[in-house]
């Protein structure tokens, strides 16, 4: 699975660090689900859409 994280992250001007923090997760949770290393709980990625003011499929791309 691929994600635009990273890209939208930079859009706002957000850091692994901010966007953990606003989230509730580990730096190191957002680096590996901006590598595709991690499946986010469903809970996790509506958190995180929500920080990047997406929507979960615009935030993650389904390989198919």
């Amino acid at each position: 699975m691929k994600t635009r994280i990273k890209e939208l992250r930079a859009r706002y001007n957000l850091t692994q660090e901010d966007l953990a923090k606003k989230v509730g997760v580990r730096r190191e949770t957002i680096v590996f689900l901006e590598k595709g290393k991690y499946n986010p709980s469903l809970k996790l990625a509506r958190a995180v859409a929500k920080a990047l003011q997406t929507s979960i499929d615009e935030l993650f791309l389904f390989d198919e």
